[in-house]
């Protein structure tokens, strides 16, 4: 019998997050550890009337291209991936990995290589999402490599995934349902406000948000979910922030970046650790060094940092910005091979301004 946890995951992912209708083919991406997850996902698509394709990887395949891709196998775009990224319906991507830091070893340029290698159809997907005609979704199967990373056992990791996504209640969709209740409330109040001030022990900046919008990150998208974003206007962002929490990105872990703007552009960085990592992510292309996303946490499941930024940015209590490409549906117009997000802990005094009022203090918000 599958777990009825995995099940309730499962037809969450299909039925609420890619709302799957007859019709709809639908790529199912992970490694063969997800297999339990997988299944259930594949028999939701079909009694949900769609097509499922499901995409299997084996662990340490990434290792392999990496180390032995030659430079056209770097710039080579699979037409899979435009199939799938182009002109599918829907996506359920479920990360389930067996080891988190394979490619820690592998020349960063040549990770830069392949996200400027596939940039074009990075724009793709986004674009699709915004206009509703690709739905998709990014979970996590747990696995020994994920519980390591966030060092608890692996029974202990499964009971985290589970409470965090609803997966332990009786019914995930209208726990998700009341939290995007909860959310839109702030999403309605930030409409139409024009200015961000954030200050606090590991942040003094401001960013303008004329003209954009907000979105409330309800679990369609990322599962669990928790957090409300947005594109700061291209040229606003003034000030520095250190970003508390390591950056993870491909498998390499950045620790102690912190990053100082002038007219919303990376003018110096530096990182305690994998510095020359970062600064090789940063010079991916020009919007690579802007911001494409600024966001509030606000998933008080989600209580400890694990690593995983599918997890870790919607730590309540925290806010998270991403360096490159943003989101269409925010109005933000910067472009990039990369979306990187990075955090910063809000906890210990960190207050949030819009438009001269107190809107967040110490990872609690004020309206």
């Amino acid at each position: 019998m599958p777990d009825p946890r995995v099940v309730n995951l499962a037809r969450t992912l299909v039925h609420y997050s890619t709302r799957v209708q007859p019709g709809d083919r639908v790529a199912i991406r992970a490694t063969a550890l997800a297999e339990p997850l997988v299944r259930e996902v594949y028999r939701e698509v079909l009694r949900a009337g769609g097509h499922p394709h499901p995409f299997i990887s084996l662990p340490g395949l990434q290792y392999i291209f990496y180390s032995e891709a030659q430079e056209a196998h770097l710039k080579y775009v699979s037409p899979v991936q435009e199939m799938i990224l182009g002109e599918f319906e829907a996506m359920v991507n479920i990360y389930s990995e067996a080891n988190t830091r394979e490619l820690s070893g592998i020349d960063p340029q040549r990770q830069a290589t392949m996200a400027q290698t596939y940039g074009d159809l990075m724009q793709t997907y986004m674009r699709r999402s915004a206009e509703g005609s690709f739905n998709w979704v990014i979970t996590m199967f747990p696995t020994e490599a994920y519980a390591q990373d966030a060092e608890m056992s692996l029974a202990e990791f499964e009971e985290y995934v589970y409470s965090t996504t609803y997966s332990d209640s009786d019914d995930a969709v209208a726990e998700w349902e009341r939290f995007h209740a909860f959310q839109q409330k702030l999403v309605d109040w930030l409409k139409g406000k024009k200015e961000v001030v954030v200050k606090g022990p590991h942040v003094d900046m401001k960013l303008s948000i004329e003209g954009r919008s907000f979105i409330n990150s309800d679990g369609r998208k990322n599962m669990p979910s928790g957090e409300i974003f947005t594109g700061p206007v291209e040229d606003s962002a003034e000030g520095w922030v250190h970003f508390t929490y390591p950056a993870v990105l491909q498998g390499r872990e950045v620790t102690g970046v912190e990053l100082r703007f002038e007219q919303g552009r990376v003018v110096e960085a530096k990182a305690e650790k994998n510095e020359e990592f970062l600064l090789s992510m940063l010079d991916s292309d020009p919007g690579a060094r802007y911001l494409g996303e600024w966001a509030i946490g606000t998933n008080k499941k989600i209580d400890r940092f694990i690593k995983n930024i599918l997890f870790d940015e919607k730590i309540g209590g925290t806010i998270h910005m991403a360096l490159g490409a943003g989101i269409p549906e925010t109005g933000s117009k910067n472009k990039s091979a990369i979306h990187w997000d990075m955090i910063c802990d809000m906890r210990d005094g960190g207050q949030i301004f819009v438009d001269g009022e107190l809107f967040y203090d110490s990872g609690e918000f004020m309206i």
